[in-house]
């Protein structure tokens, strides 16, 4: 299925903001609104609201009905340009069933968001062929300092075609800034691991480990064939954990052909390190000859890097240096 790309942000767009996992509620709880309205309005963008955001049932989400129907509305709505998730969280993939795959295709735009919304963005790729965008929620643009990287990736992604080249932050952090925005020291990055030599392009597929697993098995799994293969996990992922993961979704059936593979910084929860991260991939005979780069600025720790799910990279792991590039977002 040929990539669908969505068309790129404009000031006076209106943004809507949606809650397929987690609800607006829980965010609520710690209230930096004020920062992301300025910091949308900076952007010359208008932020507007699913019905049902605010809802919230025993599982600090919302019925499928209501989250089925906010998603629906976004795509369906003329005026919106972009649609934004609120939070992540544990439960986007009972969704999939129910989602209008034509009205999707028929009214593509972007959608941004990472972690559980992993399992939404794969399935529209999957489904429709559009490209999604694996990126700071809405929530994330009320972290008041340090998000200057993120701020200006995601722009670059969101408003311009050309290609973006990233490279490692020189600071991150892994803290839980939306409770004290004033106890906040970034830590130095050792930057980028080369795990495995190689050049390789191809189409991007991933997002969180762990969710994009649920995929498999279901007519919602994207092809692994020739793609770049991002993933990342949070602070629940420890190494085992992970090369579990990791291990089941390198077993299906079209993952030799994958091109390349970058994996995301790890929260210091999880206790990966280098070593043992090196380790998990030595046991991967499907990555023998495939470029391998890790500890790259996508995922659970900040900054946080905006990635076009179905969108074309070039991965390069090489003696003169490493480096992942966006060739089409």
């Amino acid at each position: 299925m040929n990539a669908v790309f969505p068309p790129k942000l404009n000031r006076g767009d209106v943004v809507r903001v949606v809650a397929p996992a987690r609800s607006r509620a829980m965010v609520m709880e710690h209230d930096h609104t004020g920062i992301i309205g300025s910091r949308f309005a900076e952007l010359g963008l208008t932020l507007s609201y699913g019905r049902h955001v605010d809802e919230r049932d025993a599982f600090h989400s919302s019925s499928v009905a209501s989250r089925v129907a906010d998603l629906h509305d976004a795509f369906a709505d003329p005026s919106v340009a972009a649609i934004l998730t609120v939070i992540g969280g544990y439960n986007c993939n009972e969704l999939l069933p129910f989602l209008d795959w034509e009205l999707i295709r028929a009214n593509p735009k972007i959608l941004c968001g990472y972690s559980d919304i992993t399992a939404l963005q794969n399935a529209i790729l999957a489904r429709t062929g559009l490209v999604t965008y694996s990126g700071p929620h809405w929530s994330t643009f009320g972290m008041r300092d340090h998000f200057e990287e993120t701020l200006r990736w995601f722009t670059s992604v969101m408003f311009d075609t050309a290609p973006v080249a990233l490279a490692p932050a020189a600071r991150w952090s892994d803290d839980l800034w939306f409770l004290d925005q004033d106890k906040r020291e970034p830590l130095p990055n050792d930057g980028w691991w080369p795990l495995r030599p190689g050049t390789a392009e191809g189409r991007i597929v991933g997002g969180n480990l762990c969710t994009l697993n649920l995929l498999q098995g279901t007519p919602h799994m994207p092809s692994l064939d020739g793609a770049i293969l991002i993933v990342e996990d949070d602070l629940e992922s420890h190494p085992a954990t992970f090369a579990r993961d990791l291990t089941s979704l390198l077993q299906l059936p079209d993952a030799p052909k994958i091109r390349g593979l970058a994996i995301g910084r790890f929260q210091h929860a999880s206790r990966m390190s280098r070593p043992l991260l090196e380790q998990i991939v030595a046991t991967q005979p499907v990555l023998n000859g495939v470029p391998v780069l890790a500890n790259i600025d996508v995922g659970h720790t900040n900054p946080l890097a905006t990635i076009p799910i179905g969108g074309q990279a070039r991965l390069t792991v090489t003696d003169a240096g490493t480096g992942l590039t966006l060739l089409r977002h």
